[in-house]
């Protein structure tokens, strides 16, 4: 009993210590027990972000509390500190205005939500899957595997672009064609592909048409609208079956040609008058 009323300074003992600590763990016992019931009963009612704002605000809350509860223990008014603090939270704020900063940008962003735990996103050139939206920053995994925190000020000042926000998406194709091929023909191929394909919405209706005449070919414009979460993997595959789909039928992809003549056909004429060709570049890739 001796030890418990040992004094530590001024009239607080090890005893008053002891009852600080006590409340400070069994706060912290308390708040973890109450953020697991939150998780067990809100979780299908709330999404993931807004019920990580809710344990977070609970679980300080009562760390905060208790703080506030036990503090006249260690021999200090509340009156006092709340002077105290105004001081020192003036010095920290001028010291600290990025943390304070990124705090605040997180509060709002959990509850403006513009993105969300597992949105496709680009903040400030970061483009990548959301993990995880802290108090301070935020987590984004790039598509190669690399984790980039982002301080929480960026994202929500920032530009923000959130490929999934909507539920759908335009996919959009320039197919070149020969000009030999009929263009009409080839269109016709392109939209019986979009009505077979049953991710490919019918509203907005897809469009199909000759945008421009190229140098090389005839150039065809295709726009279509499909679900946001499938969007990458339909491109994909369509691009893939509208290429066979039009070999299939005869149709070509062109490439670019070039035809040059030598100064001697331009001096000695050929047969019938022409000058004669020299045989076009060969084209990387396409020619061997």
């Amino acid at each position: 009993m001796q030890v418990l009323e040992q004094k530590i300074y001024g009239n607080v003992d090890v005893k008053d210590l002891l009852f600080f600590l006590v409340i400070l763990l069994f706060a912290l016992l308390l708040a973890r027990i109450v953020n697991r019931y939150l998780r067990r009963s809100m979780q299908e009612k709330l999404s993931r972000d807004q019920l990580q704002l809710i344990t977070k605000m609970v679980y300080y809350g009562f760390l905060g509390g208790a703080v506030l509860f036990s503090i006249p223990l260690l021999g200090q008014k509340l009156s006092g500190l709340v002077v105290a603090g105004g001081v020192v939270g003036v010095v920290i704020g001028f010291a600290a205005q990025n943390i304070v900063s990124n705090f605040i940008s997180g509060v709002f962003i959990l509850i403006e939500r513009p993105l969300k735990i597992g949105n496709s996103v680009n903040v400030a050139g970061t483009v990548g899957i959301v993990e995880e939206i802290r108090i301070m920053s935020t987590i984004i995994r790039t598509f190669d595997g690399l984790y980039v925190r982002i301080p929480n000020i960026t994202v929500f000042t920032g530009t923000l672009t959130n490929y999934v926000a909507n539920v759908v998406r335009r996919v959009e194709y320039v197919i070149g064609i020969r000009y030999s091929d009929d263009a009409a023909r080839a269109i016709r191929i392109i939209r019986d592909i979009f009505d077979r394909e049953e991710l490919v919405l019918v509203k907005p209706e897809p469009d199909v048409f000759v945008d421009n005449l190229g140098e090389s070919s005839v150039n065809i414009f295709v726009r279509f609208w499909a679900p946001a979460d499938e969007w990458w993997d339909l491109k994909m595959k369509l691009l893939w079956r509208l290429k066979q789909a039009l070999e299939a039928e005869g149709i070509q992809i062109p490439f670019p040609q070039r035809v040059l003549w030598d100064g001697e056909a331009q001096e000695h004429p050929g047969p019938r008058g022409k000058r004669r060709p020299v045989s076009r570049l060969p084209t990387p890739g396409r020619d061997g």
